[in-house]
């Protein structure tokens, strides 16, 4: 079984908390169930879960699709330098495709992000092959622009598409 799930920004990609905080417990009701990878409790989008060990190891390496929406107006030279891997305290990631994109049109986040009238914003497109603890975040940190919200929109060949926040669907197993 594969499950998509649109995780809400505030909620951990684990089935318990000691905490108290919201979990996948909160919006998945389907038993033996576990997610195939994380996304950052401040993180929003795609997460897969599925009761098939070997779907979770297939997807190690896999291309993961971020969107991101910066603090600034991102440049040609941070957007060559996220393509060509970025020196993090944990060493160099590998190198991802980078790319500006229009704002796309998303369901709202709450809380909504700060903005500031005088700092403009931006969004990029990040395709990674690497799952380092809050990778996006330190990369786009890196290079003067750090993350203001971030939504994984695919892994692999599954894609996040109209999935409305909070809610999930069973798929099938598409080939890696």
């Amino acid at each position: 079984m594969i499950l998509l799930f649109n995780k809400p920004y505030g909620v951990l990609s684990q089935f318990t908390d000691e905490e108290g905080r919201p979990t996948l417990a909160d919006f998945i009701e389907e038993p033996h169930v576990y997610a195939a990878g994380r996304l950052d409790f401040d993180s929003e989008g795609l997460v897969l879960l599925t009761d098939d060990g070997q779907v979770q190891h297939d997807l190690t390496g896999v291309t993961k699709v971020y969107w991101a929406q910066v603090d600034g107006a991102v440049t040609d030279d941070a957007l060559a330098t996220l393509s060509a891997g970025v020196t993090l305290k944990d060493g160099l990631t590998k190198p991802a495709q980078a790319t500006r994109i229009a704002e796309p049109t998303l369901w709202p986040r709450t809380p909504p992000i700060r903005y500031r009238k005088s700092v403009p914003t931006s969004w990029i497109e990040l395709r990674i092959r690497e799952g380092r603890n809050r990778q996006v975040r330190r990369m786009t940190a890196a290079v003067g622009f750090p993350t203001l919200r971030l939504v994984r929109v695919a892994i692999g060949p599954y894609e996040l598409g109209a999935l409305d926040t909070g809610t999930a669907i069973e798929v099938e197993a598409l080939t890696l």
